[in-house]
């Protein structure tokens, strides 16, 4: 797989909420660090998602948001 994000990270699904159109993923990267992600229910089902399993976060800079008090 090649893909342009340059963040990416080895993750866990520790949790997978379904809704009626969308998903919420959340990934465990280290215990105790998480990463939510919301994407849409087909694409949850298409990936195979299951709390266990294996998957990727990519992080596109122009997602990620920074700020401090």
């Amino acid at each position: 797989m090649e893909v342009s994000a340059r963040n990416f990270l080895k993750t866990t699904v520790k949790k997978i909420v379904t809704g009626s159109v969308n998903t919420e993923v959340t990934l465990e990267l280290a215990p105790g660090v998480e990463v939510v992600s919301i994407i849409t229910k087909s694409s949850a089902e298409k990936l195979g998602l299951a709390e266990g399993k294996q998957a990727y976060a990519l992080i596109k800079s122009s997602d990620v948001i920074v700020a401090v008090d």
